[in-house]
């Protein structure tokens, strides 16, 4: 019997389907991609920008999901992949290495109109931008969205124990800063 996540990718995947099923897809994924995309580039503009480039792959690629994983971890790894194409672009174009492009970044928030986290919430957000680039995705998966080792490690097609050894890192870190 056909579950109703395989009806839903069968008709992606069908011409006569997609573009209805496609739309649906945005409408329901849009916004936990976007925060999940937000956190890892820090900026608004960015982010939107990044979404529309994940919805893009997804829409050029659904014929190549195969059901290994949920559609949501595969979604996930193209938003997590675009998002890391683009901080690998933007610092690149301005001569920066990431972890620079992302601590400028961080230095913004404040001057976001789109930001409307506190003081804490802005330091959390500067010293995440100060971890290793590994760490600081995991440890937005994990604090962030809840996303399990199990799926973090299909999403970076990395092992459990290292995703577990990386968020361990990233928290001592945090909190060696904030008690500092």
């Amino acid at each position: 019997m056909e579950t109703q996540q395989s009806i839903f990718i069968s008709s992606l995947k069908e011409p006569e389907t997609k573009e209805k099923a496609f739309k649906r897809l945005v409408q329901e994924y849009k916004e936990r991609l976007y925060w999940h995309i937000r956190k890892l580039v820090l900026d608004h503009d960015d982010a939107n920008d990044v979404v529309q480039n994940t919805f893009i792959k997804i829409h050029l690629n659904i014929h190549k999901f195969k059901g290994e994983s949920s559609l949501y971890t595969w979604m996930y790894r193209i938003a997590t992949n675009e998002s890391i194409n683009f901080i690998n672009s933007k610092s690149a174009k301005m001569g920066l290495q990431n972890q620079e492009w992302i601590e400028a970044k961080a230095e913004g928030l404040k001057a976001d109109s789109y930001f409307d986290g506190d003081e804490a919430t802005l330091t959390l957000h500067k010293l995440i931008a100060k971890l290793p680039e590994k760490q600081r995705i995991v440890f937005n998966m994990k604090y962030f969205d809840g996303i399990t080792y199990e799926s973090m490690s299909e999403i970076l097609n990395t092992s459990v124990g290292a995703l577990k050894a990386s968020y361990h890192h990233a928290v001592t870190k945090i909190k060696s800063k904030l008690n500092d």
